[in-house]
């Protein structure tokens, strides 16, 4: 899972430096690109039982709320820095724990309600709204952050009825092809060297590091793993210094650090319960 957010923190980084260039909706169809080339290639070789799904629409949903969330993460970082955006999408643990227990009607005790708590706090301490450094497009990365919950959400009731492989599967084809509806109203071709080997490379790690997460989830509990996830904020810290010469302050790290301590008591309570 470590090495997963260490493609992935490439992944944004590039994905970023593209906004410069290139619609952020053309970004994510070619993030998108290696994934559904790696799972078409899957499905040549296995064959297609991996697309038999016992609910097809809910596999749809999830393709749809991981193409929305990747499009609005796109369009968010063009905006502002990519660790703020980076540290905001750690909230999506306490949105799956409201939806866990609003829509799944999951028990949830006070303690993990003022993790949830606090953790929007720490959301706060890093936006910063009505302050100078505040951008509108923080809500595009707090959207996507949610998006990414109901994915996870209606991961943990298709997990019950399908393989991993059918919901990887459903995930590319849907996602690529609900983003690939717009590719001719923005597709600019890449007319560099440089465009062209930023691109292969992000579709190629992007595609990596799904096949990475799926390998972490068949040798170890979600759960276990997925503490995992937050070490993607020291790679887009690292990249964001030497790249774009940005350098996190103390509000930052302490806001960071409520996010992910609270998703960490969160993510721990929920494995006791």
């Amino acid at each position: 899972m470590a090495s997963a957010m260490f493609c992935f923190a490439i992944v944004d980084t590039l994905a970023k430096l593209l906004t410069d260039s290139f619609h952020p909706l053309q970004i994510v169809w070619m993030r998108q690109l290696g994934l559904f080339v790696g799972v078409a290639v899957y499905l040549i070789v296995r064959g297609p039982s991996a697309l038999k799904s016992a609910n097809p629409f809910l596999q749809i949903v999830r393709g749809a709320a991981a193409a929305l969330s990747a499009t609005l993460f796109i369009f968010g970082i063009a905006h502002i820095a990519l660790t703020d955006a980076t540290a905001i999408t750690f909230v999506a643990p306490l949105f799956v724990t409201i939806l866990g227990a609003t829509v799944l009607r999951e028990p949830v005790g006070i303690r993990r309600w003022s993790a949830v708590f606090i953790g929007f706090v720490g959301t706060i301490i890093i936006v910063r709204p009505g302050f100078e450094s505040f951008h509108p497009a923080y809500f595009l990365i707090f959207t996507a952050a949610f998006l990414f919950a109901v994915r996870q959400v209606v991961s943990r009731h298709l997990s019950n009825m399908d393989k991993t492989a059918t919901t990887v599967a459903y995930t590319a084809f849907a996602s690529f092809l609900m983003i690939g509806v717009f590719q001719p109203a923005v597709w600019i071709t890449p007319q560099t060297g440089v465009h062209i080997a930023m691109i292969f490379l992000m579709a190629t790690l992007g595609g990596a590091g799904e096949f990475l997460v799926i390998k972490s989830l068949e040798m170890a509990t979600s759960v276990s793993v997925a503490p995992m996830h937050y070490t993607m904020i020291i790679w887009t810290s690292l990249y964001g210094y030497l790249i774009f010469d940005k350098i996190p302050d103390t509000l930052f790290w302490v806001g960071t650090i409520l996010i992910i301590m609270s998703g960490l008591y969160v993510l721990a309570r929920g494995k006791k319960n």
